[in-house]
């Protein structure tokens, strides 16, 4: 063989071996890289769920709140009409007290 072609086949070979440190190099980084990227959407999805607990959370006490003032009102008419319901009974009750005793 001429010195011509071995000096290609060296430098052919010289570049198979770039590329294939290079092809190595880059088989190395893709596990790295694909960590990062999992870790990177692992954080988004938890920042993501926190923030929907978060609004959930809010509507509920929202709702719980609005759900206790009701119970309340209702509980306070029920209160407010047995009052108006047994007033005549608690006068006339302290009326006979009162007379008795005088």
């Amino acid at each position: 063989m001429s010195e011509k072609k071995i000096q290609q086949v060296l430098e052919i070979e010289k570049q198979a071996q770039e590329i294939q440190e290079k092809a190595k190099r880059e088989a190395q980084e893709i596990p790295v890289k694909a960590e990062q990227e999992a870790q990177a959407l692992i954080a988004k999805a938890k920042a993501d769920a926190q923030e929907e607990a978060r609004k959930l959370i809010a509507a509920a006490q929202s709702v719980d709140s609005s759900s206790a003032a009701a119970d309340i009102a209702s509980k306070n008419s029920e209160f407010e009409a047995n009052a108006k319901k047994n007033f005549d009974k608690a006068v006339a009750f302290v009326l006979e007290r009162v007379i008795g005793k005088a």
